[in-house]
């Protein structure tokens, strides 16, 4: 092994390298050290969603961290973007997510946020790298004995003042008496946290996804299998859907129609709204390099920017705070209110739409009709390797002549996954069936030379 951060942390197999407890021991011995370099408060918050191999990972992780001195304040399954707010709130020195997001039970992974509640920059992440990685390192030899090795505490009050912090980000008063919404948790670290918020709030519940048992998050429900949802919406005549991840840190919607609302469509009835309130800062909005043609144009249309940067909700958040932004997204409902928060929330993004509904005094199908998505198609191939596409002379000729053929009426975007052995093709473009044609056809080639 001679890597351990991906691009958004610590991710594999659990109880499989590296997500192994010795490992994991070791990774938390290497935060508890660099904390000590440069902090003097000394503790760590640490959550997780509901996977069975959480617990394995927590008391590994504990272990190490305590054996450097440093204290552990233990939350149990809360959001991702849970911690990162509880990391800032409780003045801690770093906040771990012990979570593998969307994937399956038997994955699992561990990221991390620094003292101001962003993710921990790419520098200190190398030096913990570099640390559990050495044969011989500074670490092996401190450990501290007697009253210096650290505590572990079960903190009891954190769903609490998450639920006070998010109901802070309404405009003061704001109730959804009366309003039905469909929820589905996904089985995951959100299963308890977001009916009490939309419960206090008024909202009238039905709830799928909350009753998790170690091995069903995100198992046929939550933000990557919306159906189930759907079916409700239309069954309940609700006002609305919500479909989390695993972790909680991003939304599906639902309209009362059943249709799905993304990340790309929630940017512009967000956008659009906080333009027209006069709180759109710079009159930016920040995607990504998959976000669809078609929000660029309407927010052009609208007089606003959108900045593109690499996929990964890192990057939509070092774009935001460079240029000074609002908001920010990817269409898998990843989006983050920076004057709300430091990282991407699914259940605050919900309330800011369900606000902006009330507000307009309009239903969700009609919210999200201002913006038309051009045709796109997704592709992902499993793979063997991940080489540069442009290395590859067959792949490289077949993606210049699609590129020719779309000319200036759309995109292409080959990327690998960060966290799987998977290439992800995408096509954009206003000819639907010439865009579904040079997919399959991109797909087919990459499947033949590098896929699984």
């Amino acid at each position: 092994m001679d890597k351990l951060f991906g691009t958004d942390g610590i991710r594999g197999k659990a109880n499989v390298c590296p997500m192994t407890t010795e490992i994991v021991m070791r990774v938390g011995r290497a935060l508890a050290y660099v904390i000590k370099k440069h902090s003097h408060r000394h503790k760590v918050i640490i959550g997780k969603d509901t996977r069975l191999s959480g617990y394995m990972i927590e008391t590994a992780l504990s272990a190490g961290i305590c054996s450097m001195g440093v204290d552990v304040l233990l939350i149990g399954p809360l959001p991702t973007p849970g911690i990162a707010f509880l990391t800032t709130n409780m003045r801690a020195d770093a906040g771990v997510v012990i979570s593998a997001s969307h994937n399956p039970y038997d994955d699992n992974g561990i990221k991390f946020f620094a003292r101001n509640g962003f993710k921990l920059p790419d520098r200190i992440e190398s030096e913990i790298e570099k640390l559990v990685l050495a044969e011989n390192n500074c670490i092996d030899a401190i450990r501290p004995t007697a009253t210096e090795i650290g505590k572990a505490f079960r903190i009891e009050d954190a769903i609490g003042r998450y639920i006070v912090f998010l109901k802070n980000t309404l405009p003061k008063g704001m109730l959804f008496d009366g309003f039905k919404i469909v929820l589905d948790c996904a089985h995951g670290a959100g299963y308890k946290v977001a009916p009490l918020v939309f419960s206090e709030l008024g909202a009238s519940l039905t709830l799928i996804g909350v009753k998790p048992d170690g091995t069903n998050i995100n198992d046929h429900c939550g933000a990557l299998y919306p159906e189930e949802v759907i079916k409700k919406v239309k069954e309940t005549g609700a006002d609305l859907g919500l479909a989390l991840d695993g972790d909680g840190d991003r939304v599906i919607l639902i309209d009362e129609k059943g249709n799905i609302v993304d990340g790309d469509k929630i940017l512009a009835i967000c956008g659009n709204y906080l333009k027209k309130q006069g709180e759109l800062k710079h009159n930016i909005v920040v995607g990504t390099v998959m976000s669809n043609f078609g929000l660029e144009l309407f927010l052009k249309q609208h007089g606003i920017r959108l900045i593109r940067t690499p996929v990964g909700d890192r990057y939509v958040t070092e774009a935001l705070c460079a240029r000074g932004g609002s908001i920010g997204g990817e269409p898998s409902g990843h989006v983050v209110f920076l004057d709300h928060h430091t990282t991407g929330d699914g259940i605050l993004t919900a309330l800011q739409v369900i606000t902006i509904m009330l507000m307009e005094d309009k239903p969700l199908s009609e919210l999200s009709s201002i913006m038309e998505p051009l045709p796109q198609k997704l592709i992902n191939i499993k793979v063997k390797e991940k080489p540069p596409f442009e290395k590859n002379p067959a792949i490289n000729e077949v993606i210049n002549k699609a590129q020719e053929t779309l000319a200036d009426q759309g995109r292409i975007v080959l990327r690998y996954s960060g966290t799987e052995p998977v290439a992800r093709v995408m096509v954009e473009g206003k000819d639907a069936h010439l865009v579904e044609e040079l997919a399959d056809h991109l797909a087919e080639v990459i499947q033949k030379h590098i896929g699984i």
